[in-house]
């Protein structure tokens, strides 16, 4: 067995008939359709519903996963406490679930909980869930401001643990769509509100999970969405599958999108597995290439011998035409995992520049251990090819978003590339690359500028 049905769907408490007293009537069509998500889930009978939710405990850098072996909670808070739920946990997934987690090295858990209280993300799902079905313990799981290739990751952990423990077992993707649909809705409007819903509704219709992890970071934020990264999660959920989805509905009449879908899996399809090489570019490609061979094998890749015919085709005329410095930034679980580069160019051209940097930054940075075989799978991968670099009087002609800083004096020399998280003023920036060339701001120094072309 394993994840047997997933379901996306809203979480407004006016749904509940004790809460909206009757407002409830104008989003019928999404009453409706959860009502068949609660009959479609009781024919299912799982044995463990995993909800998603964006009202749990969330953190920046971790997701949570409730602890303990019960849970409770009502609707006091929107006037209707007679609603009541009280559930159990199913805490062996959650014990071999945090498990893998830990394992793995990827930052979730059971750590942090504030509150014990079931949320409304949770308790709207569970209302027409358990209107129809009593069995089946749940697990709660909060979302993060993590990457949504993060997300996804913990999506196809969690079909994993189904798998292992031979469960039949159901996602609940809870979370509302855009919320600036309207003027006249919670959160005012915004042109990409519309296009959110749009697009995820799209996406949902046509079982394309791999769109869900497109999506724009600042294009999410302008739509004011809050369920995207469940849904992501479900998404992950089902990484290297057949999906079937069906559209029960879509509504947007109070100014924020209720959107309700069903998806059952199918079989096995590798053009399915949508988180590795997820619109990477060709340089990206290219440095994965090198470095899964170099890895792997410890043999340097050769180009253009051991490239497939696509990637081939795919890299610009100049990868073997010109020549530039070139850095390779790995990550892993969001953080960083490597990073090697060179100001100038070494190599004969850019493709094997990557090539050598590629293989450096998960062998030989000398802050990390090297990178090993069970890794491959997790890392994140940036390629920068720098511009050359031109002196420049001081600070007041650099840009951290737009330009890179080297700081020399003498034979030291300590570079910090543009754009960077965390960076965000000109002294810091420069005050970073002194310290990592040794130098200090005693020191009779130059700096110099320089542009970068970011692929990922």
């Amino acid at each position: 067995m394993g994840i047997i049905s997933a379901y996306m769907v809203p979480h407004p408490p006016l749904i509940v008939p004790e809460v909206g007293r009757g407002g409830e009537a104008k989003i019928s069509d999404t009453t409706n359709a959860y009502e068949r998500v609660g009959r479609h889930i009781a024919a299912k009978a799982p044995d463990t519903i995993v909800i998603t939710s964006p009202h749990t405990v969330m953190y920046s850098d971790y997701f949570h996963i409730s602890p303990g072996s019960t849970a409770s909670g009502d609707f006091g808070n929107f006037g209707a406490p007679q609603v009541r739920f009280d559930e159990s946990y199913d805490t062996e997934f959650v014990d071999e679930l945090t498990a893998l987690l830990h394992k793995e090295g990827f930052p979730g858990g059971t750590d942090g909980q504030r509150s014990r209280e079931l949320d409304h993300g949770t308790m709207v799902p569970l209302y027409f869930i358990r209107k129809y079905y009593s069995g089946g313990k749940i697990i709660r799981i909060g979302l993060s401001g993590l990457t949504l290739a993060m997300h996804y990751r913990l999506g196809s952990y969690i079909r994993q643990i189904a798998s292992k423990l031979d469960r039949n077992v159901v996602i609940v993707a809870s979370g509302d769509l855009s919320h600036k649909l309207k003027e006249s809705g919670p959160y005012g409007f915004d042109p990409a509100g519309p296009e959110y819903d749009a697009r995820i509704m799209e996406a949902a219709s046509k079982a394309d999970l791999g769109e869900m992890l497109r999506f724009d970071e600042d294009f999410l934020d302008r739509a004011a969405e809050c369920g995207h990264r469940s849904f992501v999660i479900m998404a992950g959920a089902f990484d290297g599958v057949d999906v079937k989805a069906e559209v029960l509905s879509h509504q947007d009449v109070t100014g924020v999108g209720y959107g309700v879908c069903i998806f059952e899996p199918g079989g096995e399809n590798k053009d399915r597995c949508f988180l590795r090489h997820q619109d990477e570019s060709a340089y990206v490609r290219l440095a994965r290439a090198a470095i899964e061979k170099y890895v792997l094998t410890k043999d340097r890749l050769k180009y253009p011998d051991d490239l497939d015919e696509e990637l081939i085709r795919d890299l610009p005329e100049e990868a073997l035409t010109e020549r530039s410095g070139a850095f390779v930034s790995v990550h892993k679980n969001g953080m960083l995992r490597g990073c090697i580069g060179t100001i100038g160019p070494v190599q004969s051209s850019i493709a094997e520049e990557i090539i050598s940097n590629g293989i450096s930054a998960v062998s030989r940075d000398p802050r990390f251990v090297p990178v090993t075989p069970d890794e491959l799978e997790q890392l994140d991968l940036s390629v920068d090819i720098l511009g050359k670099p031109e002196d420049i009087s001081g600070p007041s002609e650099l840009d951290v978003k737009r330009y890179g800083v080297i700081v020399s004096c003498g034979m030291r020399r300590g570079l910090l590339l543009p754009d960077l998280e965390g960076v965000d003023d000109v002294r810091d920036q420069i005050d970073i690359a002194m310290r990592k060339g040794g130098i200090s701001p005693s020191d009779d120094y130059r700096l110099q500028r320089f542009e970068v072309i970011r692929y990922k």
